[in-house]
């Protein structure tokens, strides 16, 4: 073991590493004991392939260059695909969105190229679909369609049908249900007659309030639509039905996401196993499930606080019995196969790996970990959970990340910099799941800690609506907070602390910047700078959020003017890096650009990196890569270490 400082620690993690595991394992599906799942592959651009594993074990690509599974609808996106019966003699078929056009496809076993479902919009991706659901007698797919026309934005469920006809015939989509701005969890009741979705409306966003609705099906149009569940200030989720009568449903209604068993008839709604936890999640996504309905009427729950265990619910007796999983983290997506579960979860030594779970042995099956190799566990941190002192008497949840490398050991007396990682959303959630981005920096001798904010969720309704009308001030205070803590115990070194996010985590760092001054440097990705610009130019989806995280306009001008870190960047006495993605809808360059700018003309060393074709979030190898070296890099400069085998990043001091 030899002495070096904290950032000169000799690394097998590599930036390349890194890129590597930045394949992002989406959503699951079962067809008989064949599972399937999409892939986000760096190292194809940014590729999202679907992926099949037969019974025998074999695995395969569904999906072949360049197609590529992605909708665009509210940005984000999500589930955007779905394995469809085919005709006899031939294996399932598969409905996809593909990303250049948005168009749906339909790829039969065995074919070469995939045939269109829908027309080609008059404009380019202006029609957008997602979360398809196939209809009982599998000759329509339905699925959220998301039209933009003139500068306005619509939104229906729709039906498409799978013959192919409505490719020539636009008419022949079907506009199944409307009557709001946002639409989703659409499903089908199980004798075909009724139908459920989840609604709401601007400026509400999908955690603050939403509505189930439930409507007769008739000649494939609903009919008498009833409002079961939900508000303004009542968030529901993902209704599934038990049977013709009887929907469950995830309301927060008690300050928590709990489960309900919700009669269609009379609108009762009954706890089903009333806790201080979640068992539900953002939705951020669509087609995002936290439960699922076993065949002998038990359900698959995901549920906890921080972190989430995999758990049988029976509905009728209230009992709940955690599945002994080695896992701390599950994504908002699961399936039921063949007798098993099918999930995506990791843990703090694991990275997000797709599982088949006996739901009655709880035996784990690993079919494919998003990380092809693992480092040598010796250069992988050992994270805590923590709930930190934070201000005004409350308590901030955090998962500590202490350096840590079997080569090296830093000379006596010296502290470990550390980074403070600020999560998106801001309604989002820090995971404690195996990331090589973190390890990166743990493995040099550079200690992290991932800051789960007040707002954020993962902790009840009350801990997420402690940001309402206070972004860019609680969340700011907590991620100081944790800071502060670390450095108070002798964990980090109080003049080498800095503090990086990408989105609203790009927001917290340039507000910490420009209101403090506890960081001696920051990073923002794709980060959020100016909000009445952003209020004009960012995306239909989030258009109206601020109007809860600040206030609405115009009445709220002058607090947007003065919460913005623009305003403030003569502030700023420490150095910034700023990395962006040209193609950003959500946060338009625009954004970082302007302090790029403030910063050139107060003289303040920065460096401004732009990436030709990234989106919201780098999907790219070799952006990760460059921007990963960056971002080590510039650390060394400002906190006095040289990063073995990284180039070194110009700073620019401005005019």
């Amino acid at each position: 073991m030899r002495e070096l400082p904290y950032g000169e620690w000799p690394s097998p993690i590599s930036a390349a590493d890194v890129a590597r595991s930045g394949v992002t394992i989406g959503f699951v599906a079962a067809v008989g004991d064949d599972v399937w799942w999409d892939e986000t592959r760096p190292r194809e651009s940014g590729r999202t392939v679907v992926v099949r594993r037969r019974a025998d074990g074999t695995v395969t690509d569904v999906l072949p260059q360049p197609w590529h599974a992605r909708t665009r609808a509210h940005e984000y996106g999500g589930k955007a695909w779905l394995p469809v019966p085919a005709a006899p003699g031939r294996g399932p078929a598969l409905v996809f969105a593909h990303w250049d056009d948005q168009r749906l496809y339909l790829l039969e076993d065995g074919a070469d190229e995939p045939r269109p479902l829908t027309p080609e919009p008059a404009e380019p991706a202006a029609l957008r679909y997602a979360d398809p659901v196939l209809t009982g007698d599998g000759a329509e797919v339905l699925c959220v369609r998301e039209a933009h026309r003139d500068g306005r934005i619509e939104r229906h469920i729709v039906a498409v049908p799978l013959d192919g006809g409505a490719a020539a015939d636009g008419g022949r989509v079907r506009e199944v249900a409307g009557g709001s701005d946002f639409l989703a969890s659409l499903r089908i009741s199980p004798s075909g007659d009724r139908i459920a979705w989840i609604a709401w409306d601007h400026p509400r966003m999908p955690w603050d309030g939403t509505e189930l609705r439930v409507a007769r099906l008739e000649n494939g149009v609903a009919r008498d639509v009833r409002t079961l569940l939900g508000g303004p200030e009542e968030s529901v989720l993902q209704p599934e039905w038990a049977d013709d009568a009887t929907l469950y449903a995830v309301s927060d209604r008690s300050g928590w996401w709990n489960l309900y068993r919700v009669g269609v008839d009379s609108g009762e709604a009954r706890p089903l196993c009333p806790r201080e936890e979640e068992f539900g999640f953002p939705m951020w996504l669509l087609g995002r499930v936290s439960y699922a309905l076993l065949g002998d009427g038990r359900l698959v729950v995901l549920h906890g606080t921080g972190t989430y265990a995999l758990g049988i619910l029976d509905p009728d007796t209230g009992k709940l019995d955690d599945l002994d999983a080695p896992f701390t983290v599950w994504k908002s997506t699961l399936a039921i196969g063949d007798g098993c579960v099918l999930g995506v979860a990791g843990s703090a030594s694991e990275p997000y790996t797709v599982v088949r779970v006996d739901p009655d042995a709880g035996a784990v099956e690993r079919l494919r970990p998003s990380l092809d190799r693992i480092p040598d566990p010796a250069y992988l941190p050992h994270p805590r959970s923590e709930a930190l002192p934070g201000p005004h008497g409350r308590v901030v949840h955090a998962h500590v990340y202490p350096p840590r490398n079997p080569e090296a050991l830093a000379p006596e007396g010296e502290k470990p910099p550390c980074v403070v990682f600020v999560h998106g959303g801001p309604t989002g959630q820090a995971e404690q799941v195996l990331k090589l981005e973190i390890a990166y920096f743990t493995s040099r001798g550079i200690g992290v800690v991932d800051v789960d904010y007040g707002g954020s969720a993962g902790y009840g309704r009350a801990y997420r609506d402690l940001l309402a009308g206070q972004w860019g001030v609680v969340d700011v205070e907590d991620c100081v907070a944790a800071a502060r803590a670390l450095a108070e115990r002798g964990e980090a070194d109080p003049a080498r602390l800095a503090i990086r996010g990408g989105s609203a985590g790009g927001w917290t760092t340039l507000a910490a910047l420009t209101g403090t001054d506890v960081f001696a440097a920051g990073t923002s990705y794709f980060g959020v700078a100016e909000l009445l610009s952003f209020a004009e130019d960012t995306h239909d989806f989030e258009s109206r959020y601020l109007d809860g995280l600040i206030g609405p306009l115009p009445e709220a001008r002058d607090l947007y003017v003065e919460r913005s870190p623009l305003t403030h960047v003569d502030r700023v006495s420490c150095p910034v890096l700023l990395l962006q993605g040209s193609d950003d809808r959500v946060v338009p360059p625009s954004q970082s650009l302007i302090v790029r700018d403030a910063l050139a003309a107060k003289g303040i060393p920065h460096a401004y990196l732009e990436f030709e074709g990234e989106q919201h979030g780098f999907r790219m190898e070799s952006t990760i890569i460059a921007s990963q070296e960056a971002e080590l890099s510039f650390y060394g400069q400002v906190f006095g270490f040289e990063p073995p085998g990284v180039p070194t990043l110009e700073l620019s001091r401005g005019e």
